[in-house]
């Protein structure tokens, strides 16, 4: 290696010599220490000179970084608390129309799928899980009841938000994919491939990606009449593709579907609290729309918060 590691010290003289101001080196020597250089320095790219990223415009201070850093975090945290919410729902509904519809051990049989080699790959990664579990249920089910493997109710409740979403998306009767969209007033190909995008979502958050600016290279359907209220909030743009994939319309569709599930929930009013936090200028990285505010979904919740 060429580059050489540097201390703590280091790192923070070098954010200095490209311009940051730094108002108190304490603070952002403790930041350095326990959230790492690599990671906080990504979000320098608004604050820095086009076509020079090693370069901060003029007044750009530490504590700004930090805060879009910290606004990053918790932003990630509300999206895992929505996704485990949807997930959790679309176990069970998974389970009940698949039971209800194709019997207890249903999901097993690889005639009702569309690709036997997704659905065995599938069971490969259940059994795995099966094996590593220390659930008393499951052990319940395979030593005292001599099931090798338990009825879909019971499957679901160690099989991972992927392996549920590839099960339902799998499915040849469309009735029972449509069976679980229909209490998100979604039609189910675009249902799910929303969960299939919610999948690559939770697990990039679970792992600390950044969400804040980043284009995800999976491209869901939006839904476009059902529901039909929802499209006006959409950013839509076939010109700026990368802007398209976005976070902006995930959110959306994380705010009616957590709301469908709990429809009391205060997830979105602390979504907006979040957004309110974040600097104007920093808002259409994530692939908000210029004209976001004014759009029905997010001015109803504005101004509930007014």
């Amino acid at each position: 290696m060429s580059k050489p590691a540097k201390t703590y010290l280091q790192q923070l003289e070098l954010l200095k010599s490209r311009g940051l101001v730094v108002s108190n080196e304490d603070f952002a020597l403790h930041c350095l220490e326990h959230h790492n250089y690599y990671r906080i320095s990504p979000y320098r790219f608004p604050f820095t000179h086009p076509g020079n990223r090693d370069t901060f415009l003029p007044g750009t201070t530490f504590e700004q970084l930090w805060n879009l850093y910290a606004f990053d975090r918790k932003l990630r945290h509300l999206v895992i608390e929505a996704c485990k919410s949807i997930e959790v729902s679309l176990r069970f509904r998974w389970a009940y129309q698949v039971a209800h519809s194709l019997g207890p051990l249903g999901y097993l049989d690889n005639t009702h799928f569309t690709s036997q080699l997704l659905h065995a790959s599938t069971l490969v990664k259940l059994h795995g899980e099966m094996e590593r579990s220390k659930e008393d249920f499951i052990k319940h089910h395979r030593h005292h009841l001599s099931m090798p493997w338990p009825p879909a109710w019971v499957i679901v409740e160690i099989a991972t938000f992927g392996n549920v979403s590839t099960l339902l998306s799998q499915l040849r009767q469309s009735s029972i994919r449509q069976a679980v969209a229909e209490p998100f007033g979604m039609d189910e190909q675009t249902f799910c491939s929303l969960m299939h995008h919610l999948t690559v979502l939770r697990n990039s958050a679970a792992h600390h990606s950044r969400l804040w600016n980043r284009s995800f290279v999976f491209k869901f359907k939006l839904p476009r009449k059902k529901p039909a209220h929802l499209f006006p909030n959409f950013f839509i743009d076939p010109a700026l593709p990368k802007e398209e994939a976005k976070i902006h319309n995930t959110l959306v569709l994380l705010i009616h579907l957590t709301t469908c599930i709990e429809p009391d929930t205060d997830w979105p009013a602390r979504l907006i609290s979040l957004l309110r936090s974040l600097a104007p200028a920093l808002i259409p990285e994530m692939g908000f729309p210029t004209d976001w505010q004014s759009r029905p979904l997010w001015k109803n919740l504005l101004t509930a918060q007014t």
